[in-house]
């Protein structure tokens, strides 16, 4: 059974996005002062608002794997690269609810960069050089670059990507293809996509009610964007 087109080039489309807006010589950019404290800020706030979650005993590991292989500062530029490597064989590895998985995630990758590329462009005209970057700041810059529609659909992808390892892992055979394949994908250098889909599933094994997580997770980023375009004093309260 081969791969539906769409998916392929779903897939092919989304890795070559991501490509671009990495490689500093096509966006320039890359090299903008306020990119990586601008990062390292939304990490660390991923951490705060997600501190319910990681203090759950049955939710600790799945919120973890968000904040590490979905949403946060991880370079996930190897784990891509594995992909592209391998498209026109996807198929013959993993069944189409993981497939669909990946696509979402090296979307989400893609969107949260392109966004954040947009805030450090704006954080040049607002925050002060050599001070730390702050939630007034921040807040700025986030109602000047915009795009609700797009931040929306951030948040959706990162619920999809969640619904799709759930889904996957409901599926029989699936976590036993991946013990099955381990080896063979690391020997195929295929080390990074095949530990993001062992965390994931992992993570979500242990998780129990994936629907009532994701809603959760879905609710309260949608709320802080909300209070962010709304120029709330203290959105992430």
């Amino acid at each position: 059974m081969s791969m539906r087109p769409d998916l392929q080039a779903r897939l092919a489309r989304q890795l070559q996005i991501h490509q671009r807006l990495f490689d500093p010589i096509h966006e320039p950019r890359n090299r903008l002062h306020w990119l990586k404290p601008l990062q390292q800020w939304q990490a660390q706030r991923l951490q705060r608002s997600f501190a319910r979650f990681l203090h759950d005993p049955k939710r600790h590991a799945a919120a973890n794997f968000f904040l590490t292989d979905v949403y946060g500062e991880r370079d996930f530029s190897q784990r891509d690269a594995d992909i592209a490597k391998v498209i026109p064989k996807m198929q013959r590895l993993l069944p189409i609810e993981l497939l669909v998985t990946i696509a979402d995630g090296i979307e989400l990758a893609a969107l949260s960069h392109a966004l954040d590329l947009h805030m450090a462009a704006a954080l040049q005209g607002i925050a002060t050089v050599g001070a730390p970057l702050d939630t007034n700041d921040y807040s700025q810059a986030y109602r000047a670059v915009g795009h609700r529609r797009l931040r929306a659909h951030q948040i959706a992808l990162i619920s999809g990507v969640g619904q799709g390892l759930a889904a996957a892992l409901a599926t029989p055979g699936v976590g036993m293809l991946l013990r099955v394949s381990s080896l063979p994908a690391r020997a195929a250098g295929l080390g990074e996509l095949q530990s993001f889909l062992e965390r994931g599933f992992a993570a979500f094994a242990a998780l129990g009610d994936a629907r009532a997580f994701l809603m959760d997770i879905q609710y309260s980023e949608t709320r802080v964007m909300q209070q962010l375009f709304a120029g709330a004093g203290d959105p992430f309260a």
